[in-house]
Formats: structure tokens, sequence, C-alpha cells
């Protein structure tokens, strides 16, 4: 199951290459920033505007910081701006597009299965009520947000326009929703329904977020050969 992961896998390291882009910007910032690390207040300086900046980079290039850092600054961000402070579903929303880099890890949810359909089959296969079938709805979920925020213009372009954009976010709310139902019981699993809940209900910011972060890195649209071009062209510049 998808869950959050960004602060279980930051480590100083990761926090220190950060601080170091900050200081391409600003040296008393990342004075700043090191210290606040030092002090245990890492979220305060992944909230920062210097950070965001850091890390959008500079003449179209993403910064040279872990992938983690990469999609959460930006995401979290996004989400403020939409008045979402809820730190555990920025970490969820940026942990989408880290996990799902690779076409391995998008093949082992719902198995290799695309698309609202197939995968609403997926999860009614799954014996009612149990907590794999939370767990299948829950992944579904994660993959239709990740698509429709970080690849929009081929949900659009694959189906129904926008309309289609807008069933993906209505597929992934209801999945979470109902991972949320069946998890809500007793039982060792019971203390993550809260947060599911949350994440069906902020669904809409959660896949704006991703979209506007990931203009950032992937342009307007990444399948065309001009966008590939101009993010070419960027990065030389």
């Amino acid at each position: 199951m998808i869950a959050p992961l960004i602060h279980r896998v930051l480590t100083r390291e990761d926090l220190a290459r950060l601080v170091a882009e900050i200081g391409r910007l600003d040296r008393a910032e990342a004075r700043a920033a090191a210290q606040a690390v030092e002090a245990g207040a890492v979220d305060a300086v992944l909230d920062s505007p210097v950070a965001l900046e850091a890390v959008r980079g500079q003449g179209g290039a993403p910064a040279a910081v872990p992938l983690p850092i990469l999609w959460y600054v930006p995401v979290r961000a996004a989400l403020r701006g939409r008045g979402v402070a809820d730190v555990e579903l920025a970490d969820y929303a940026a942990t989408l597009p880290v996990v799902f880099t690779t076409w391995r890890a998008v093949r082992t949810v719902a198995r290799g299965e695309t698309g609202i359909g197939v995968w609403w089959r997926y999860v009614a296969s799954l014996p009612d009520g149990t907590v794999a079938q939370a767990e299948g709805a829950a992944d579904v979920a994660a993959l239709a947000l990740w698509w429709a925020g970080c690849f929009p213009e081929w949900v659009a372009r694959r189906a129904a326009g926008r309309g289609m954009l807008r069933a993906y976010v209505t597929f992934a709310a209801q999945a979470l929703a109902l991972a949320a139902r069946i998890l809500g019981g007793s039982g060792p699993v019971a203390p993550v329904a809260p947060f599911w809940a949350r994440a069906a209900g902020a669904a809409e910011a959660l896949h704006a977020a991703l979209a506007e972060a990931r203009r950032n890195y992937l342009g307007r649209d990444v399948h065309s050969a001009e966008q590939r071009l101009e993010r070419f062209l960027a990065r030389l510049n």
C-alpha cells in the first residue's frame, strides 16, 4: 500500500545537499538552514521560501537534490497555497512520483492494469471488506492521482479531454474513501483509516499540487517534441 515515506527516508546527507543548494542563492539563509537542521527543525527548512526557490533550480534545471526533496518541497508549498497544512498529506502526494518513477513500480500495482474501469474491476475482485481490498483501493487511487497530476495531458489525450482528469481525481477520492471505511474497524490497521479519509477529502488539492509541481520539471506537456526541446535548451542555459 502506497503510504507517506518522504520523512522516513530523508537522511542528514539529503538535508545537507538541500542546504548547499540554498547556499547557491543566499549564504546567510544557508547558515540559518544548517542551524535549523542541527536543532531538529527540519520541516521549517523544507517549508521555507528559499528552499522552494533553491529546489526549483535556475535556468530550467532542477536542483541537484535527492528525488524525495525535489518533489516534497514544491508539493508542500502548493498545498499550503491551497490552505492544506497537513504535512502527512504533502508527504503522501510527494511520495507518489518517487514511488512510481519506474515502470516496474507502476506495473506492480493492480497487476499492471490501467484505467478507471479495470482498476474498479481489480478492487471488486478482491474479497469484500478485507484489508487486501483496502490496500488495493488505496494503491489504484495513488496511481490515478499520479497519472492525473504528473501526466494530465496524457490522461486528457487518451480519453475524454479535461473531463477524464476530473474522473481520475473523483475515482481516487472514492477509492481512498473505500480504503478508509474498510480500515476503520478494529485491528492493527485501524489507526491508518483517518489518514485515508483525509486524503479522500483532499483529493482535488493533492491533484492540483502534483500538477503544479510537475510543471517545474516536466513542462506543460512532457510528451511533446516541443516541450522536450524547451527543457533541453533551458538546461543548456
